[in-house]
């Protein structure tokens, strides 16, 4: 009995050396970084990674379920402002703020992970938050007529591209774009006729394609 009981304390300490690691190297490097890196700076064979988390997915879902359940907090409690043009601009620079700390959580945000409930419940959770916060704003005539939870997700996925292409050089620059992104779709702004969005299919077919695990 003592002896399993060792294996098991073993198991557990190698999981969490494992799962400290992936954060590190998931929030510097991305999603698709190297399992071999993880295991390194673990401290363990990358058998053993492979024993505690069977694929990339079961591994990313241990880290990045804890966050998509803040970010989907964030945005419930956004519907709370008093104003709703506050409430929606606040968790617009919350969520982007999020994702320039984290890199792996700017990809799981521009990521679906159709075989992971773990990740699946807390996203479909904060784009219901994040639908009825786009439309409180609208119905109050602070948001622009035509926008839509799909041009949330643009937002999320041209701050993502500024995060990857800025993060070494310009840091910051990242607010700026929030900034006119969020002064471009106030109401007072919509003197002039955009195309359609995409729709909510089209967008979850391209964020399927983004970061196919492997």
């Amino acid at each position: 009995m003592a002896g399993s009981g060792g294996l098991r304390k073993d198991a557990e300490r190698n999981r969490a050396r494992i799962v400290a690691a992936a954060r590190e190297v998931f929030s510097d490097r991305g999603l698709e970084a190297p399992l071999e890196e993880i295991a390194r700076r673990a401290g363990v064979n990358i058998a053993t990674l492979y024993r505690r988390f069977p694929d990339r997915a079961a591994l990313v879902e241990a880290i990045l379920t804890e966050k998509m359940t803040a970010f989907a907090e964030a945005a419930e409690r956004a519907l709370a402002a008093e104003d709703p043009w506050e409430g929606f601009s606040a968790c617009v620079e919350d969520i982007c703020a999020m994702q320039a700390a984290d890199q792996g959580v700017t990809e799981a945000f521009t990521t679906c992970f159709p075989s992971s409930a773990g990740l699946e419940e807390p996203r479909a959770r904060a784009l219901g938050a994040l639908g009825a916060l786009v439309a409180r704003a609208r119905d109050a005539g602070a948001l622009r007529a035509d926008f839509t939870v799909q041009d949330l997700l643009l937002f999320l996925m041209a701050n993502a591209g500024v995060l990857r292409a800025t993060r070494d050089a310009a840091p910051d620059a990242w607010r700026r774009l929030v900034g006119f992104l969020l002064s471009a779709c106030r109401a007072e702004a919509a003197g002039t006729l955009l195309p359609p969005a995409p729709t909510a299919d089209e967008l979850h077919q391209a964020m399927l394609a983004v970061h196919p695990f492997k």
